[in-house]
C-alpha cells in the first residue's frame, strides 16, 4: 500500500483501464451503485494530473488502483474489496480486505484479470473485448 499526500478532495478516485471491456463493465457497475457519489470513477489514461502522476499511471497499468480522500493507494485485490465495502457490501468487503487472506485475494484478482473474456462472460453474459467495447 503506498500513501500519497493528503487531498481535500469528497471523493476517492478509482483508476481503470479505459481499454479494457471488463474493466469498463466493473466501473459502470460501480458507477450504477455509488449512489451517495463516493467515488470518481475514471479510466487512468484520462485521468488528470493531479491526481495522476508517472508512478501511479505505471500501477494502473497493473491493476485497478483506489485513492482514498486521505491519500491512501490502494491495487488490484484490496482495491477491490475497498470498493465493495463503500458501495455497502461490507461483509464481502471486509473478508477480501483481511491481511491474512491478502495472498488468496491477490491470487484471484490474477486469475480473473487474466481470464477476463471468460469471466465477462459468465458474468455480463457477453465477451469483453481488450478495446473497450464489449463483444
Amino acid at each position: 500500500m503506498m500513501v500519497l499526500d493528503s487531498r481535500p478532495e469528497q471523493k476517492d478516485w478509482l483508476f481503470w483501464d479505459g481499454n479494457c471491456g471488463f474493466c469498463r463493465e466493473c466501473a459502470a457497475w460501480v458507477r450504477r451503485r455509488d449512489r451517495g457519489g463516493r467515488f470518481e470513477v475514471v479510466p487512468y489514461q484520462q485521468a488528470p494530473s493531479p491526481p495522476m502522476t508517472d508512478e501511479l499511471r505505471g500501477r494502473c497499468r497493473l491493476a485497478v488502483q483506489v485513492l482514498t480522500r486521505s491519500g491512501e493507494l490502494i491495487s488490484a485485490g484490496g482495491a477491490v474489496g475497498y470498493v465493495l465495502s463503500e458501495l455497502g457490501y461490507a461483509s464481502i468487503g471486509r473478508v477480501l480486505t483481511w491481511k491474512w487472506l491478502s495472498p488468496a485475494v491477490e491470487w484471484g484478482y490474477r486469475r480473473v484479470a487474466n481470464n477476463r473474456n471468460l469471466i465477462g462472460r459468465l458474468v455480463f453474459g457477453r465477451e469483453c473485448s481488450d478495446d473497450g467495447s464489449a463483444g
